[in-house]
């Protein structure tokens, strides 16, 4: 499997992950709140908007056009101080951003 057949599957299970902890939103938020100039749309998406709403679909568009993907990023440790013990779908979706990280390390790129 090539970078970016897994990548693709790992979004699909990040999506699926989401649903099936009921993270997931039929309704986007306001437009307003994608204007936001604050990494991760801290302040005005919850963790799991930005990663529904922005993060996935961005990265998918990428994949879609053949545009090359990024050469280096993590997100996992937003995710480690955004999301409090206890939060649903938290530890699954820590466990697949930081397999999406590995993904984009240096070694990997």
């Amino acid at each position: 499997m090539n970078r970016a057949e897994a990548v693709r599957q790992q979004l699909l299970r990040i999506e699926t992950t989401l649903r099936h902890h009921q993270q997931w939103q039929g309704t986007p938020p306001d437009a307003a709140a994608f204007n936001s100039d604050k990494p991760f749309c801290l302040d005005t998406l919850a963790p799991y908007e930005w990663l529904q709403w922005i993060f996935i679909p961005r990265m998918n568009a990428l994949l879609d056009s053949d545009t090359p993907l990024p050469q280096a990023f993590a997100i996992a440790p937003y995710y480690e101080v955004a999301l409090h013990p206890g939060h649903p779908a938290r530890e699954d979706v820590l466990e697949l951003l930081q397999e999406m990280d590995a993904w984009f390390t240096e070694e990997n790129s």
